[in-house]
């Protein structure tokens, strides 16, 4: 499996399905406004991406899309996959995929399993909506969760050898995060033999803990963008 970081959450995977495009945030930096009530406002996403979105796309055999918040699919994604690309969302996101004029989307496949998160608590968590993760040829993708219960008990049914997490503690100005932060991960390593790959870091204002605080988590990988990985 050669996973690439992208940017943020997007991913591409090299799979025994083909390649696989996670989570598509494919505008240029500084392209949309800061998100409110969070730290740090400056215009979104934060860098560049590392090459064209165009070749990003170029011979997808199939997008995940975890949820729809705009830093995971955005409209810049929008406007530059083909609208006959295989898209696989959860239930709830799908409805608005189709609306947008794909015609193949889908909310389940025969190789790949959807798990659930929790994208924050109370109200807040609440107010963010239903979101997904994904599990494919032995990695588990966790989506936008912070630690919960439903993410280990995707680590104790699947046992992945590879998890892809979502970090970066993203928060408003107030209430928890909505995303894991570094104690969040540490649980995971902890709970798990598999390697665990933190991405989703310095590219969206409200991403408040760095890349170097997750590298300094034994046993925790954090690739930079446009970094693939043979795991």
């Amino acid at each position: 499996m050669k996973i690439t970081l992208v940017r943020h959450a997007t991913l591409l995977l090299e799979t025994s399905l083909g390649r696989v495009l996670v989570d598509p945030m494919l505008s240029s930096a500084g392209a949309s406004p800061p998100i409110e009530d969070t730290p740090n406002q400056l215009r979104n996403p934060l860098v560049e991406l590392p090459t064209r979105a165009e070749d990003i796309v170029d011979g997808v055999d199939l997008c995940i899309v975890t949820h729809l918040h705009s830093d995971h699919f955005d409209d810049a994604a929008q406007s530059v996959l083909a609208r006959d690309t295989e898209i696989l969302t959860q239930p709830e996101s799908a409805d608005a995929l189709a609306a947008r004029g794909f015609t193949r989307v889908s909310t389940a496949h025969e190789r790949i399993v959807m798990t659930r998160g929790m994208h924050g608590t109370g109200p807040i968590g609440e107010a963010m909506g239903s979101v997904s993760g994904w599990v494919l040829d032995g990695v588990y993708i966790a989506g936008d969760t912070i630690w919960c219960e439903a993410v280990e008990e995707a680590l104790h049914l699947h046992r992945p050898r590879v998890v892809v997490v979502n970090a970066g503690g993203a928060r408003f100005n107030e209430g928890d995060p909505i995303v894991m932060d570094v104690d969040d991960v540490r649980r995971v390593r902890a709970a798990t033999d598999a390697a665990v790959v933190a991405v989703h870091l310095e590219a969206i204002n409200h991403c408040i803990e760095p890349r170097a605080a997750y590298r300094a988590i034994d046993g925790v990988v954090v690739p930079d963008d446009g970094e693939t990985l043979e795991l």
